[in-house]
């Protein structure tokens, strides 16, 4: 169960750690289309796993994670400061399949036969 405080210091997270993402890292491997996709945080608030998203195949994606694991304490300073946290929770990148899992539930569905349904709506177009 999460409590509200919990929930609104993730909202902040993760609207924080996307800003800083896009506007203030210059690493070359965080060059593509990153999002945070979301963020949670444990009760006590010292750790914060953020699920993030790389557009791209699976070697941007990991230059990407490997940029941000470089920057993993940068982001933690500067989320304390942007934020005024006492102690800013420890932060957890991960990768966040939800895209990856949708684009192949897309293909399987695309390459299912199609419906007697279907074969008759192209025979009366």
């Amino acid at each position: 169960m999460t409590s509200r405080r919990s929930d609104k210091v993730a909202g902040l997270l993760q609207r924080e750690i996307g800003q800083i993402l896009r506007a203030h890292l210059a690493d070359p491997r965080l060059g593509g289309l990153i999002t945070v996709a979301r963020v949670t945080v444990s009760p006590d608030l010292a750790h914060a796993t953020v699920a993030v998203t790389v557009m791209g195949g699976d070697d941007e994606a990991d230059e990407a994670f490997r940029g941000i694991g470089s920057a993993s304490g940068f982001l933690r300073r500067e989320v304390a400061q942007r934020l005024r946290l006492r102690r800013a929770p420890e932060l957890h990148f991960v990768r966040d399949a939800a895209i990856e899992q949708g684009n192949r539930v897309l293909d399987l569905l695309d390459a299912l036969p199609p419906t007697p349904a279907e074969d008759a709506e192209e025979e009366t177009a």
